[in-house]
Order: C-alpha cells, then sequence, then structure tokens
C-alpha cells in the first residue's frame, strides 16, 4: 500500500508538471502572437528595458549642494527627486508625455551638472545631422590660439580649391567668412539637401564675407582646413581631445564617418552620439570649456564662436549664427535636421538635450514643437529664480575678421529662404 501511495503522489506531481508545461506552451505561443502583431505584454517595455540599460550610466545623487558645482564622472549624477533641485516632478512628468506625443526619442535636463531629468534611450547613439558643425568648431578653437590657424587666411593662402575649380574671387572667402557662412562659394556640395541645393545662390553672386548663406560646402571645406592644419583626422582629434577627458560613456570610432560624393573632394563628416555624452559637451560650453578643473576648449574661443555674427533674419533660438553654433533667445544651440539640438543656456545654468531617431525615415519634430516642450520643461522650474518664458535674443552685432572685410550689414536673406536652410542635413 505504501508502495502504491508513493506511485500515486509521483503521477500526481507529474500530472502537474504536465499541466504547468502546457500553460506555459500556451504563453509562448500566444507572447509569439501578441509580438508578431505589435503588441506587448506591458503598457510600454521598450522604454523600461531602455531604462535598465542606462542604470549603470545614471546614479542617484543622495543629497544636493547648491553651492557645489558639478560635473560627471564616469557616470551622470542624478537628482533622486527633482523636487531636491528645485523642479516638479508632475511638471517633468508632463513634460514627458507631451515630448512622446511629438515622436522625440529622448530627452536630457541638466541643471548645474546633475541630471533633472531624463528619459527615452539614453545610450543609444543617434545620427546627429548638422550638430557634427559645432563640434568641429570646438576642434579649432586651440588651433586657433596656438596660431596653427589664422582666421584671416584666405582660400588661396591655404591651397584650398575644388572640382571643378573655384574663381579667383572666391579663392579670397577666409576661415572666418567660413565659419559663419558667409564664403560667398556657391560650388556645390557633399550632404546637402534638396532645399539647400535649390536655395543655393548663383556662383559668384555675392563676393566673400558680404552675405549669409548656410553652406555645406563651407562647413565641410572646413574640415580639410582642420586636418592640414592639426595633421589629424577630424574623429580622432575628436577622441582625444573632446570624448577622452569628457569621459564620454558611449562614443565609439564607428559611430564617426566620412561622406564622399560627386559634388566636391571636401568630404562632409558625421557622428553619432548618445544624449547622455551629448550632454557632456553642452556643459563643457556651459562651464566656458573647463572640465574637472582643466580647459579643454579655450575660453576666448567658446566665447567668440557662441556670439551672434550674423543676423540670419529668422527669430527665436535661430536669430544668430556664430561660429558654427546657433545663437538666439536663451543662449546658443547646436542644430540637426529632423529635430536634433542642443541647448545651452548660461543664465539658467541648464543644459537640455532633444534628439529625434533620424534613422527612422519619416521621424521629425519641428522647431515649432520643439519650442512647446522646452516651454513645459521651463515651467517646471519651481524656484523663484526661474520663469517659465524665453530669456530675449541678444542684440546682434554683425561683424567680420579683422583685415579681412568691412563690416556687413544685416543679412538680406529673404525670410523664406532662411526658412528653407533649416533643412540642414
Amino acid at each position: 500500500m505504501a508502495f502504491k501511495h508513493r506511485n500515486r503522489k509521483a503521477v500526481t506531481a507529474l500530472s502537474r508538471t504536465r499541466r504547468w508545461a502546457a500553460v506555459a506552451l500556451v504563453a509562448v505561443i500566444l507572447s509569439a502572437g501578441l509580438l508578431a502583431a505589435g503588441i506587448s505584454w506591458f503598457p510600454d517595455d521598450s522604454r523600461l528595458r531602455a531604462e535598465a540599460r542606462t542604470t549603470a550610466d545614471v546614479v542617484p545623487l543622495a543629497a544636493y549642494e547648491s553651492t557645489r558645482t558639478y560635473y560627471p564622472g564616469e557616470q551622470w549624477h542624478r537628482a533622486e527627486r527633482p523636487e531636491t533641485i528645485g523642479w516638479s516632478s508632475a511638471k517633468l512628468a508632463d513634460a514627458r508625455d507631451h515630448s512622446r506625443s511629438l515622436g522625440t526619442s529622448a530627452v536630457v535636463i541638466v541643471e548645474n551638472g546633475v541630471i533633472v531629468d531624463a528619459w527615452g534611450e539614453l545610450d543609444k547613439r543617434y545620427q546627429n545631422r548638422s550638430m557634427r558643425k559645432s563640434y568641429l568648431s570646438m576642434l579649432f578653437g586651440q588651433l586657433v590660439a596656438d596660431g596653427r590657424i589664422k582666421l584671416s587666411a584666405t582660400l588661396e593662402e591655404l591651397g584650398i580649391d575644388d572640382e571643378p575649380p573655384l574663381t579667383p574671387a572666391e579663392r579670397q572667402a577666409t576661415v572666418f567668412d567660413l565659419l559663419t557662412a558667409r564664403s560667398g562659394v556657391y560650388h556645390p556640395a557633399n550632404f546637402e539637401s534638396k532645399g539647400m541645393r535649390r536655395k543655393r545662390p548663383a556662383r559668384e553672386s555675392h563676393p566673400p564675407g558680404s552675405f549669409w548663406f548656410y553652406n555645406n560646402w563651407d562647413f565641410n571645406a572646413l574640415g580639410t582646413i582642420y586636418e592640414r592644419a592639426s595633421g589629424k583626422g577630424i574623429f580622432e582629434a575628436f577622441r582625444e581631445e573632446i570624448a577622452a577627458p569628457l569621459q564620454m560613456q558611449h562614443h565609439m570610432a564607428e559611430d564617426t564617418s566620412y561622406f564622399e560624393d560627386k559634388y566636391s573632394v571636401h568630404p562632409a563628416y558625421r557622428f553619432r552620439m548618445s544624449p547622455l555624452d551629448l550632454a557632456r559637451i553642452g556643459l563643457l560650453y556651459l562651464r566656458k570649456g573647463v572640465w574637472q578643473g582643466r580647459q579643454i576648449v579655450p575660453a576666448a574661443w567658446i566665447d567668440q564662436s557662441t556670439q551672434a555674427h550674423v543676423d540670419t533674419g529668422r527669430k527665436g533660438f535661430h536669430a544668430g549664427y556664430g561660429f558654427m553654433w546657433w545663437v538666439g533667445e536663451d543662449g546658443f544651440a547646436a542644430v540637426g535636421a529632423r529635430g536634433q539640438r542642443l541647448f545651452v543656456m548660461p543664465e539658467r545654468n541648464l543644459v537640455i538635450v532633444h534628439l529625434v531617431d533620424a534613422d527612422e525615415k519619416d521621424r521629425r519634430v519641428s522647431t515649432k514643437k520643439i519650442r512647446g516642450l522646452l516651454t513645459k520643461i521651463l515651467a517646471a522650474r519651481t524656484q523663484a529664480r526661474s520663469d517659465s518664458g524665453f530669456r530675449p535674443a541678444p542684440a546682434i552685432r554683425v561683424t567680420a575678421a579683422a583685415g579681412a572685410h568691412g563690416i556687413l550689414p544685416g543679412s538680406s536673406l529673404p525670410a523664406a529662404a532662411s526658412a528653407a536652410l533649416m533643412e540642414t542635413r
């Protein structure tokens, strides 16, 4: 009897195991069907997975000291609660929900070197599009400070040409002219949008230094000028002089590439970067080029390159143009097509990153929608020093390189053409 009892228990256990196996099999089949239909067991499990991946990149800050200046090390510090540093969790949640309705892929908000809030895939390396130009501007700073590049040097003096060749008049454009997109060289360029090609003025229609046109030929030729003067490739220099000292968490060599085409001998230089690494660049510029006590980019260069040298004919964030940085309301910005933005707001001690997954063909967020999102983010600051409105753009002092050209009038670019230029690659 004892044997039969033990055998009956064994049969019961076996039956129970088989029932659970059947249930598990049904669950697997059902899950596969749901996934095939694009349905998840969880309301937003991709976000949960992304946040889990970035846990190692961001650590909570137990106690915030307002008098201390913070920098990230290998990891960013994040406020345990936004209220501890003067922000409203509820209003930030509203901004987060709003951003998802726009198609935003990632946002990072940094105050005084501490992450206030962040969402999206923070470790993903997104296409940065035309933000690349601001990165090259960073690299120029030390070369100019060392005297290896003179802003008044002409293309002719530097031996810069193209195929088909530049005209004698075009060769008189200076490095300063190229940095401010006023070269007057309207040669076809690589990595241009259709809008840029369509709006490009005729060759020799404006002398160097006299007319602002957002011109990929200028930006690509500056890459060639930089590499000849420095003896380094742009990407090698960026890794050594920017990514390494800033302890970027995700930057890899495969995130950079040259784009060559039939239009010009000067290639475009393309970057991918994660939101967290991009925020480090913003913080570097917020701190006038200083990182953990070390001067990475000359402070004088940052002041000069983020000054509006040109009136673009636009309003808001894009009212002026510096040395490959946009200057306008509340500070300055690196800007790329489809909604890529790095905002630096010195008076607020803020850096805000907004990225869109440009690998998704039709995904984009307009400047108007980004402005609305920023309004919600700034409204989440609860301390008395904050306000939800945008600080006005600085007075634009149109300048020219010493010894190169006379003082220029404001841009004569029609507003409609100026708007089309935001189709930048």
